[in-house]
């Protein structure tokens, strides 16, 4: 079915379709790629930016925490708005925010106009990503790890097009050449619009929808809630910690330790981040069939040995390392939101906002963080310090079982 299809035969007649909506997935999955296409344009451009600027390492991580904060204390809000009162068109609008910053971006001439820019990118990814998860899950007729790992994945995608892009588009032209993203967010609103067509004329059947088709999950206390959501928090710490130290210093690691070119490096980082999308996607998938909290303890603690290998090899198994540590590294997040909401089945938009914000947020410390170490340790001490990262996955065996019973 396309999504024209789709929206035209909803808008005739607003009755909920039964089963999984693959078109309004696919559309919300490509949307979050060009949005985040878009904001992975930012630690793209930081060897560029580094020696036009003269910017310290401390000066990098203090612009990701910015952009990072920005979307993660918001997030939580606009989650907790969205789950009391709806805007379809939200949407539409938080692309409109992440425009307005990639423009503001283009042409700032210093540090604080820099940082303002990227401000309101993150201001934008505040409102995109709770918004489009509840839409997500209204859209999943059941299948709720797949359809967030559908989503998810076309944000990975674009995580891993927006550092090729930029190695091919901003490096040779310059800092303008960024405002060439602009087109990517402006066909990113007009299909934002036609989601929010279909999201509209949703609303008054979602508590239906989700009896009929999510089921209802085993009961579990509230303190054993509680217990659950902080060992996701450490395991949401452990995953974007190390996440945030391979995605901002990988390109630096590489050209320090084996001295590759800036275009070499940008290759190297967008093979990793192409990795994090393919096992986001089977992450998804796997967490359905054999249950999330598996997956995530599988996911996190998986990587560990990979990981911690990773600083001591030659060029070759540096870059196949990262690539294997971001096949099984990936795969945690849509399991553990999803593992959340099935603890919270009434605060979706909420507790997307809370994981999202606390990707983004513990991403921008984390960059601040390993940046200020750099500066002071080198590149080197700062991988060979986050390879012990995600032993912390092992807290994951912790997790109590959530099974999804179907109903009728």
């Amino acid at each position: 079915m396309s999504m024209k299809t789709t929206f035209g035969r909803i808008a005739g007649e607003p009755r909920v379709a039964e089963g999984t909506v693959y078109a309004v997935l696919f559309a919300i999955s490509f949307t979050h790629l060009l949005n985040d296409m878009i904001q992975s344009v930012i630690p793209a451009i930081y060897p560029m930016i580094k020696d036009k600027y003269g910017f310290s390492f401390a000066q990098i991580g203090m612009i990701t925490l910015a952009f990072q904060m920005t979307s993660s204390i918001l997030q939580p809000f606009t989650g907790r708005y969205a789950d009391r009162h709806p805007r379809p068109y939200a949407l539409a609008v938080g692309m409109g925010f992440t425009l307005a910053g990639l423009l503001m971006l283009a042409w700032a001439d210093g540090y604080a106009w820099i940082v303002t820019a990227v401000s309101v990118i993150g201001l934008g990814s505040s409102v995109f990503h709770p918004e489009a998860s509840r839409v997500a899950q209204m859209a999943s007729g059941g299948k709720k790890s797949l359809a967030q790992s559908i989503f998810q994945v076309g944000g990975n995608g674009g995580n891993a097009l927006g550092p090729l892009l930029a190695a091919l588009i901003v490096l040779p032209h310059g800092q303008g050449a960024i405002a060439w993203f602009g087109v990517a967010a402006v066909v990113a609103a007009m299909c934002l619009v036609g989601v929010g067509n279909w999201y509209r004329v949703q609303l008054a059947n979602v508590v239906r929808r989700a009896r009929t088709a999510a089921g209802t999950v085993a009961a579990v206390s509230a303190g054993r809630v509680r217990m659950a959501m902080g060992i996701l928090v450490v395991l949401i710490f452990s995953k974007y910690f190390y996440i945030a130290c391979m995605t901002n210093y990988f390109t630096f690691f590489l050209m320090d330790r084996f001295g590759v070119s800036v275009r070499e490096s940008q290759l190297c980082l967008f093979a990793f981040l192409a990795a994090l999308a393919v096992g986001t996607l089977a992450g998804g998938v796997l967490g359905d069939r054999y249950g999330r909290k598996y997956v995530i303890w599988g996911s996190i603690l998986g990587a560990a040995p990979f990981a911690l290998l990773l600083p001591y090899v030659n060029l070759f198994w540096t870059v196949a390392l990262a690539v294997v540590v971001g096949l099984i590294i990936s795969s945690a997040f849509s399991a553990i939101l999803v593992y959340a909401t099935d603890l919270m089945p009434d605060k979706v938009g909420m507790i997307a906002g809370l994981f999202f914000g606390l990707m983004f947020g513990l991403g921008g410390v984390a960059s601040a963080f390993f940046g200020w170490l750099a500066d002071r340790t080198g590149v080197e001490f700062i991988f060979r310090l986050s390879s012990w990262l995600p032993w912390l996955g092992i807290v994951a065996g912790f997790l109590p079982d959530v099974r999804v019973q179907k109903a009728g």
